[in-house]
């Protein structure tokens, strides 16, 4: 061998380690999540952190998640979709209805006693994204997963056993649809994140909130209001969330970190998302129970008399106002009690 050939041997050598070392300081990569609760709330503690824990293992360390609680890198609730599509975060958390109007056909889980099971409608919402939504209203963002929260209720400074007794008060409502609903009622909707209810109902600003059980233990509800208002059989709403990826960020990664995310996505992480926030509500709940607060639980039979009359309409406009709007309302119901019926199969996600 001569001296040219060997020199020329250990240059390709050292090319395919400074290739090889590039590749991989090339698959490295941070992320950051940003969302709007403080980190010991449940979705941030249960959820997200599962989620960014299995990331980061299951990447062997290449990808590495920054966690951004309560607002950390600057911005409001509502602005969290538009910091993924931007790239202010590379990863975020998000309720739907922040930005009304914006992702219509998220609604349909939205809609006044429409859900009864927090994991069948994540589930069915999963499948309506990936038929419906994904490379239409979404298409700017990638997303990670689709669920819904538990059931959401009243918590207000007066007892509310029917309709009527909402009239007049300050509610402060999660959604468009909620806000309709409480309108039709008499009540005075109020729009504002969640994190800022507590403060309002401190001052006086609000005279109660729509929000699930699971959330009222971190914004300190029950030692604010003492009445809640539960509802046997479908909820009286639910909230639609997304955890949204920058598109670029993610069509950037390696074929193996892309993999490490999808493997992180979808319908069964979906599942596991709204299933562990469904689960956080009876806790919650004992935490009012504790307090002496007063529960009203309004039996299926009777949110039906007194609440049909107002919620019809309100189905009526929704279908109206979306093309196949009838459809997408009978598609959810199918798709939740096919799922419901599954769910064994699907309920599969966790930390790993």
């Amino acid at each position: 061998m001569t001296k040219r050939t060997t020199l020329m041997g250990l240059a390709a050598g050292a090319a395919v380690i400074a290739l090889t070392a590039g590749s991989a300081f090339a698959q490295e990569v941070t992320l950051k999540l940003h969302q709007f609760l403080p980190a010991q709330a449940n979705v941030p503690k249960d959820v997200l952190d599962v989620w960014a824990d299995n990331v980061e293992k299951d990447s062997e360390g290449r990808i590495k998640v920054e966690r951004y609680a309560a607002m950390a890198l600057g911005g409001t609730p509502p602005e969290l979709i538009d910091q993924a599509i931007d790239g202010i975060a590379d990863v975020v958390w998000t309720v739907v209805g922040y930005t009304p109007g914006r992702y219509p056909t998220t609604e349909v889980f939205e809609l006044p006693f429409m859900v009864s099971d927090a994991r069948a409608a994540s589930c069915a919402y999963s499948k309506m994204f990936d038929t419906h939504m994904k490379d239409g209203e979404f298409s700017d963002v990638h997303i990670i997963g689709t669920w819904v929260h538990g059931p959401g209720m009243f918590h207000t400074a007066e007892p509310v056993t029917v309709p009527a007794d909402l009239e007049g008060m300050k509610i402060r409502g999660g959604s468009r649809l909620v806000n309709d609903l409480l309108t039709r009622v008499g009540a005075e909707p109020i729009g504002m994140p969640v994190p800022a209810v507590s403060e309002a109902l401190s001052k006086g600003v609000i005279d109660g909130t729509t929000i699930p059980w699971e959330v009222t233990y971190a914004l300190k509800v029950p030692e604010l209001v003492t009445n809640h208002t539960e509802f046997e059989g479908p909820a009286l709403y639910n909230l639609t969330f997304v955890l949204a990826m920058n598109k670029g960020v993610y069509e950037g990664l390696s074929d193996e970190n892309k993999a490490v995310i999808d493997a992180n996505s979808g319908l069964e992480f979906s599942v596991f998302a709204g299933g562990t926030q469904a689960d956080a509500d009876g806790p919650a709940r004992q935490v009012a129970v504790d307090l002496g607060n007063n529960i009203i639980t309004v039996s299926e039979e009777d949110a039906k008399a007194a609440w049909d009359p107002i919620v019809n309409p309100i189905y009526e406009e929704w279908a109206g106002s979306m093309e196949n709007g009838q459809a997408l309302i009978d598609e959810a119901r199918t798709l939740m009690d096919e799922c419901a019926a599954d769910m064994a199969n699907i309920d599969t996600y966790g930390a790993h």
